[in-house]
């Protein structure tokens, strides 16, 4: 059936079991188990946390969010996570009810190469970014960013010299100073003002670990989080690998009554750990603790969705319960099912509408170059309902495209493109230059881009100096379309794509697979009416 969805076959399909003999249909209902629970829906379609009943699914940022770290600040709750190669970087994100999230805006603005998991916290009246960095051909370092206002601006990142350090964590000690912790265990005591060391990075902490036998990705212990409640400093850890085997990611905890140990183990240790293929969610970890609004507990971790690692890790939400021991644990259960949302916060907005009509500067919040030049910001031009950005290199694979974060697991965009000067531009799916698809348009034809590189054989001489492009990603099943009459009639490209093995597990750098719009060559090209909708 052409045009016909998944979706829309498995419906029919459900509605042909229904004639079929009872024994014959309680035998596939043992060996097919059931279909998850909808998502709600909200802006153009996209899935949403929130069901509206008083109840919430995750995720509750759907797409790329990985590292999520928390804080809460009166009655408002602000997020951010890893950007990684993406600038400008690190969207603050803004809820009061935990559940229903929207970008305010990024952080980060100067590029100092790729960004891990970061830690987002407040002292005094100050607010605080510590990211890892890695610029090319260098050595991590250990970043700060502050703040007045939550808002920004944002200052200028500020070497701590950490260096070979990465995923910090802030805390203060029961003697109230200042303290990171990084991936090791360790820990080094900072300034009053947080933005210098004053002293030597230590050993903390040797974390807890799991029997040899389980199936992970290696040791690796990262992200360390604390939280001070009553007279105990609790430390998260996540340990076992951020990717590979879905059972490796976990969630550990340890605690003590001062920021320099003795730490104990918590009993209850793995808290949170994915144990099979099965489940709705890989490869979960690396958690924050946050107060809910009504006084309980929570933790925010990420994962990775099954069957969907081209989304990225997307952030999730799951409830606490302190026990009469003083340690916690976590009792979301199966994260496929609704669970009841948290009480005592207001209700907020939940994330903005992608489609595009550039009438406003949408660059960090929802546009980023991948792995941008220090001169990257000055190929844009905005201009009436359109961008304008400026060639760079040959192809999507040397051009930095500009790229957007999706969290639906089917998806379709348009793009109109106007081509000048002797440009070239597209529309991609784009992961990092050595694993992407795409259409690009000269003055001379078209160019198909698959598995990385262009398709020579598949080169048409189509000329034109205006095009729009429609993508179609329907469950990892890409199609293309392009218009010469702005949309009134549509050419489907012959060839479909299918992307389920563009992620991290084949090739690296932990990203997500995005839409992408590019400009290459000496020219430069407009891009306008930009829209998107979720097909579910």
């Amino acid at each position: 059936m052409p045009g016909t969805s998944r979706r829309a076959l498995f419906k029919a399909g459900l509605a042909g079991l229904a004639t079929w003999p009872l024994s014959s249909r309680a035998a596939v209902a043992t060996a097919c188990p059931p279909a998850p629970p909808a998502h709600a829906t909200g802006v153009e379609g996209q899935r949403k946390a929130d069901l509206g009943d008083g109840t919430y699914l995750n995720p509750i940022v759907a797409g790329d969010r990985p590292d999520p770290t928390i804080l809460k600040d009166g009655d408002d709750y602000y997020m951010t996570f890893s950007s990684f190669d993406a600038y400008p970087g690190l969207v603050i994100w803004h809820s009061t009810d935990l559940v229903n999230w929207t970008p305010l805006g990024p952080a980060l603005h100067t590029n100092v190469g790729t960004v891990w998991a970061v830690d987002l916290c407040r002292h005094g009246d100050r607010y605080f970014i510590y990211l890892p960095t890695l610029a090319p051909g260098g050595a991590w370092k250990i970043h700060a960013i502050w703040a007045d206002d939550i808002r920004g601006p944002w200052s200028a990142p500020v070497d701590l010299r950490i260096d070979g350090c990465i995923d910090p964590g802030h805390a203060v000690g029961e003697d109230g100073k200042r303290y990171l912790f990084v991936n090791g265990i360790r820990k080094v005591r900072l300034t009053d003002d947080g933005l210098a060391t004053d002293g030597a990075l230590e050993q903390a902490y040797r974390p807890w670990r799991y029997p040899d036998d389980w199936i992970t990705e290696n040791f690796a212990p990262e992200g360390p989080k604390l939280t001070r409640r009553g007279d105990w400093f609790y430390l998260v850890t996540a340990v076992g690998g951020t990717a590979g085997p879905v059972t490796g990611h976990m969630v550990i905890a340890a605690r003590s009554r001062s920021i320099h140990g003795p730490w104990e183990h918590c009993p209850h240790n793995p808290l949170v750990r994915t144990l099979s293929e099965a489940e709705p969610w890989w490869s979960r970890g690396h958690a924050t603790l946050v107060e809910g609004p009504a006084g309980d507990g929570w933790m925010v971790y990420h994962g990775y969705e099954n069957g969907y690692r081209t989304l990225g890790r997307q952030t999730l939400l799951e409830p606490i319960e302190w026990t009469e021991d003083g340690w916690f644990r976590a009792r979301g259960g199966d994260l496929s099912k609704p669970l009841p949302s948290p009480r005592g916060g207001k209700q907020s907005r939940a994330g903005i509408a992608l489609s595009d009509d550039f009438s406003n500067n949408r660059l960090g919040t929802q546009w980023t170059f991948h792995a941008p030049r220090p001169d990257e910001m000055q190929r844009v031009r905005y201009g009436t309902r359109s961008i304008r950005l400026a060639g760079a290199g040959t192809s999507p694979a040397d051009g930095s495209p500009l790229t957007c974060i999706v969290g639906d697991r089917s998806y379709q965009a348009e793009v109109t493109l106007t081509l000048a000067d002797g440009g070239e531009g597209g529309l991609l799916l784009f992961y990092n230059p050595k694993a992407f698809v795409g259409l690009g348009f000269t003055a001379d034809g078209l160019r198909v881009f698959q598995y990385a590189e262009e398709q020579t054989w598949a080169r048409q001489a189509l000329p034109t100096q205006r095009v729009r492009l429609r993508l179609t990603n329907d469950h990892h099943v890409v199609t293309w379309h392009h218009s010469h009459d702005d949309g009134r009639t549509w050419t489907r490209l012959d060839t479909r794509m299918e992307v389920s093995g563009l992620h991290h597990n084949v090739f690296g750098g932990f990203l997500s697979l995005r839409i992408a719009l590019y400009s290459a060559g000496p020219g430069a090209v407009a891009f306008s009416d930009f829209r998107y909708r979720a097909l579910g």
